[in-house]
């Protein structure tokens, strides 16, 4: 045995037992999770024509129970931006079966088919639609730049909108 070798052993037991605790670090931001979540809408079609009433489009966030990308989209850009500007932000749970929804022709789904219908299925995405249920800006598909996720989020917010606005 080298002398090295209980220092390394002593090493990867310290980072081993550290590890063991992450989960626990976790914890927090799970509860935490709970109080930011956005609303689940009963109806897309309601929260569409609601979200078009006032010349906005309907933002939706596929979101996942646990996924810290997902916390991150809601707490610091559409929770932020509901209550400062109204934006109609809703989040459904790409895992929900459970809880009814109805789609945008007015049949009752749920969020996990609906969200494999709009092959939704990597978080968080945001999708940006029209009164009718018309995508009108490009998916903003999860985070890969932190830093520059609130740029895309209002360019993708400023497209909606433009496309809202034109006649036809």
């Amino acid at each position: 045995m080298t002398p090295l070798q209980p220092l390394r052993r002593r090493q990867f037991s310290a980072a081993l037992a550290g590890g063991l605790g992450l989960p626990t670090l976790f914890l927090p931001a799970l509860a935490f999770a709970k109080s930011t979540a956005l609303p689940v809408p009963a109806s897309l079609a309601a929260a569409a024509q609601a979200a078009a009433a006032r010349g906005e489009p309907l933002v939706l966030l596929v979101s996942l129970p646990g996924c810290p990308y997902c916390e991150l989209v809601r707490r610091s850009h559409l929770l932020p931006a509901r209550h400062e500007s109204g934006l109609h932000a809703w989040q459904l749970n790409s895992t929900d079966k459970t809880t009814p929804l109805l789609g945008f022709a007015g049949l009752p789904t749920n969020a996990a088919a609906q969200t494999q219908q709009w092959k939704a299925t990597f978080t968080p995405t945001v999708l940006f639609f029209g009164s009718r249920g018309q995508e009108v800006a490009e998916r903003l598909v999860g985070v890969a730049v932190p830093d520059f996720y609130g740029a895309y989020l209002q360019e993708r917010l400023a497209t909606a909108r433009k496309a809202l606005a034109a006649p036809g």
